[in-house]
């Protein structure tokens, strides 16, 4: 992919109960139909093997995981950051991705995520 493509990411690590990693994965897969009856090219989701400790700073500390926790890193990719931001208000608002309906099944207070251009994808 040359570097003038102007794909838009939405990034996220959280610390998910090792017991809920079935239902994290069912929560991830409504999702991921959603955002991408939306316009996201694809949605990405892991489960941390190898996640080292940090000194100073890692993802377990970023997101305050507990001994019973797993840290997933994952990603949704959109086409640009002008579908993204047309596409998530009507991601925010879809019933199937409603507390009531679909609850997160992490503390989603401590994750972290954000936006990103793209700068390269080689």
């Amino acid at each position: 992919m040359s570097t003038t493509t102007q794909r838009y990411i939405d990034g996220f690590v959280a610390a998910v109960p090792t017991a809920n990693k079935e239902i994290f994965i069912e929560h991830v897969r409504v999702a991921a139909e959603v955002f991408k009856e939306h316009g996201a090219l694809r949605v990405v989701e892991c489960w941390g093997e190898d996640v080292p400790e940090g000194e100073i700073t890692s993802y377990s500390m970023a997101v305050q995981r507990k001994d019973n926790e797993t840290i997933i890193f994952s990603w949704i990719e959109w086409p640009s950051r002008a579908v993204h931001d047309e596409a998530m208000p009507k991601v925010m608002k879809d019933p199937r991705l409603q507390p009531d309906i679909n609850p997160m099944p992490f503390d989603g207070k401590r994750a972290i995520f954000g936006s990103f251009a793209t700068l390269i994808d080689e």
